[in-house]
């Protein structure tokens, strides 16, 4: 049951999708894999929304090159844990929900315990290796995966539901070169949000996820475009886990009739 001070701070968005939404988002558990560009944004978004136990991993220390998009981060927070200078942030933005840190490197050996009994994980990460292991994770564990990532003014964003739609190995059978790329705070800004919607979406069960699309974001030119994909039958994560679909098919959120008040 929600509060007397949860309904007044929540409102505004309770006015959208009533008590049993909000509820929802109070039950669920997300673990959000970084506190760096995306990790910021995205793991704010989730407090102030109410998702009750937000599970943040990381393992670095902040520094002033980082300042330029992670906003979780403060300049008094140079030579800090990004887990702590994060856990600060979050229970100061909403101390009605719990905040989870853990300073360490997400590996193999790790993960599955790390994720535990999360709704959701979501990918806020800045390399490939790690995104795979989340995605292997998130297929074996049957939970969503909310996919982002970011260069220069370019973003792009997917979500992923195991058994349902290409997972990320499906999309990206081969990791980019590993590089130091260039990045302003305005794309991790953006394409987080964009995840955190998704994140939302999903444990409310309303509106249209992007699933089966990959969508671009091009700040260049302030344009946005999707892009089909389709599962690969023989992906060594996935394949056979999953009846075949269409390459166009799109997963939409049923909307669960609401009771009238």
């Amino acid at each position: 049951m929600l509060s007397e001070r949860e309904l007044d701070r929540y409102k505004r968005q309770i006015l959208l999708f009533g008590e049993e939404g909000q509820e929802k988002l109070k039950k669920a558990k997300i673990f959000v894999a970084g506190a760096g560009g995306l990790g910021s944004p995205i793991s704010i978004y989730l407090a102030v929304a109410g998702v009750g136990t937000l599970t943040v991993v990381d393992m670095d220390v902040v520094e002033l090159t980082n300042l330029n998009r992670q906003i979780l981060h403060y300049d008094r927070d140079i030579g800090k844990k990004k887990t702590a200078s994060a856990a600060e942030k979050l229970r100061e933005i909403n101390p009605d929900i719990t905040v989870k840190v853990i300073d360490t490197t997400i590996d193999k050996t790790n993960v599955a315990r790390l994720v535990g009994s999360s709704s959701g994980i979501v990918d806020a990460m800045d390399n490939f290796p790690t995104r795979y292991l989340l995605n292997e994770t998130a297929v074996h564990k049957k939970i969503p995966l909310f996919h982002g990532a970011i260069r220069g003014l370019y973003g792009q964003a997917t979500t992923i539901i195991p058994d349902v739609t290409p997972c990320l190995q499906c999309i990206f059978p081969k990791a980019p070169p590993k590089e130091v790329f260039p990045v302003v705070g305005v794309t991790p800004g953006l394409i987080g949000m964009i995840q955190a919607t998704e994140v939302i979406k999903y444990l409310i069960h309303d509106g249209r996820l992007l699933t089966g699309r990959l969508l671009i974001w091009d700040g260049l030119e302030s344009h946005a475009e999707e892009i089909c994909v389709e599962r690969d039958p023989k992906c060594p994560v996935c394949g056979g886990s999953h009846s075949p679909a269409k390459k166009s098919e799109t997963i939409p959120v049923k909307i669960p009739a609401r009771k009238k008040k």
